[in-house]
């Protein structure tokens, strides 16, 4: 695709004998003949995200968060998002990895500064975003800075492979977090 355009910018700049704003004009006008979708040709990050079926990073932002709402708090009987545990505004599409893998940062803000069950939180976010993409993506999972007190700890552990999956080896801990993110039926 890329090599179609540079060859018809080539050919426009080889037709246009005129000002600089005719070649840019003529540019506009084959680049808009190119468009998919009635729209501009993603590049970039947007390539990426429109080859995993998004139309933008708000697009994946909201279906991130549409997974998210639906988890329930482990102590309570609400969803995390009921208890603003988690937030639309807390879901950050960052930059693609090197590799090509898109990344995201997930916030979330646990109800108390000692809640005991921030791991357990962490967890249940992970294991459901992985689970509900149908894709491979770099998780990031935080905790809001200065809402816990001991949210380095916590975000070191909900971050670091060998942990998430010596946790969920356990079968009480896996029970815990298969019920918090069941869907209602």
């Amino acid at each position: 695709m890329l090599s179609y355009i540079k060859r018809k910018l080539s050919e426009s700049d080889s037709a246009a004998s005129g000002s600089t704003a005719t070649v840019a004009a003529e540019i506009v006008r084959k680049t808009s003949q190119m468009s998919l979708d009635n729209g501009v040709i993603a590049y970039g990050e947007d390539a990426l995200l429109h080859e995993l079926g998004y139309r933008n990073a708000t697009d994946l932002q909201e279906t991130i968060y549409d997974l998210l709402r639906t988890i329930r708090d482990p102590e309570k009987p609400c969803t995390l998002e009921d208890l603003n545990v988690i937030y639309e505004d807390g879901i950050f599409v960052m930059t693609p990895t090197k590799s090509n893998v898109s990344v995201v940062r997930i916030e979330f803000n646990p109800t108390v500064p000692h809640c005991s069950l921030a791991t357990l939180i962490g967890l249940c976010i992970r294991v459901k975003v992985e689970r509900g993409l149908p894709h491979n993506i770099k998780l990031d999972i935080y905790i809001k800075k200065g809402a816990h007190q001991t949210e380095e700890e916590i975000n070191k552990q909900i971050n670091d492979k060998e942990r998430i999956a010596a946790a969920m080896e356990n079968p009480n801990l896996r029970e815990l977090v298969e019920n918090c993110i069941k869907d209602e039926e």
